[in-house]
């Protein structure tokens, strides 16, 4: 491998990383918050995927088809809470668990259901399909902007938690619910809040991977949401921080393992989680966790 080939490998596994690491941030602050593993956070990136392509296919710019599809997506995340979750709070773990699997499933079949199976074509404004050529090195204009509106995201997200009231409410919420309810803070409201920066990330993790692989199904998110699963529990399950710098590092691998070994492509996926079972046997925490039953994010 040259040095060219080796930097444009670089430049896609910050792109794909960076998707991962939206999608994992989602995942960490739910778990960060009720203990609890949303397996269908990663359909909500279909969803919102799903929502931008019709939104755009009538007709509407671009920019206003995302906004709809953060906003839709937003409203399923918060009505999945209310819906499957909230009556089950005081449930054992087990119960919530079976029961995200249970809406993973449900919303996978209303699409197919809805739009049917057929992969569907996604077509992007021209602005964002442009491609840059750079001493041999291929840079699609979705590749520069997706780590950096990934890095804002993050600087945000950080913002919110150490500098706000709500951010202080969900940090408190992460220590212990039952105590902050005493302390006359709604809790349901806060998680309420934590559903909709998710969801949000989810949808915008979601348009981003539609316009680098620009076609959508409704098994779209079933992949995609176990490696940002798998990203969140390498970087630290419950830090946000650690859920970035997990996507980022698994989307590198996943890149740079196609590009070293070709022959192995068809065992990417594979490596992806293999890498992460070496992580977690010499740090069972994730890279910046430090405790799995009190995460401060």
């Amino acid at each position: 491998m040259d040095l060219t080939t080796f930097i444009q490998q670089l430049v896609n596994g910050a792109s794909l990383g960076s998707m991962y690491a939206l999608i994992a941030i989602g995942y960490t602050m739910v778990y960060g918050v009720l203990r609890l593993i949303n397996f269908a956070h990663g359909d909500l990136l279909m969803v919102g995927a799903f929502l931008a392509f019709f939104a755009y296919s009538l007709g509407l710019p671009f920019e206003i088809a995302v906004i709809i599809s953060i906003i839709g997506t937003a409203i399923v995340g918060v009505l999945t809470d209310k819906v499957a979750y909230k009556p089950l709070r005081d449930a054992p773990r087990i119960s919530l668990l079976i029961t995200a699997i249970g809406i993973s499933f449900f919303l996978e079949n209303l699409f197919i259901v809805l739009f049917g199976a057929t992969p569907k074509a996604f077509k992007a404004p021209e602005y964002l399909t442009k491609i840059f050529h750079i001493h041999g090195i291929y840079l699609p204009i979705s590749v520069i902007i997706i780590p950096i509106v990934t890095l804002s995201i993050l600087a945000i997200v950080l913002y919110i938690l150490y500098k706000t009231k709500y951010g202080m409410a969900i940090r408190a919420l992460a220590f212990d619910i039952s105590t902050v309810k005493l302390m006359g803070i709604d809790a349901d409201k806060i998680i309420m809040i934590v559903f909709i920066i998710g969801s949000s990330l989810a949808a915008i993790g979601g348009i981003f991977y539609a316009i680098s692989y620009p076609s959508i199904d409704p098994l779209m998110g079933i992949i995609v949401g176990l490696k940002a699963f798998a990203a969140a529990v390498l970087g630290g399950i419950g830090s946000v921080t650690g859920a970035v710098l997990g996507g980022f590092i698994l989307g590198f691998t996943e890149i740079l393992v196609v590009a070293l070994f070709p022959e192995l492509g068809g065992y990417k996926d594979a490596f992806a989680f293999f890498f992460l079972i070496l992580v977690l046997l010499f740090r069972p925490t994730g890279i910046m966790g430090e405790d799995l039953e009190r995460s401060r994010f």
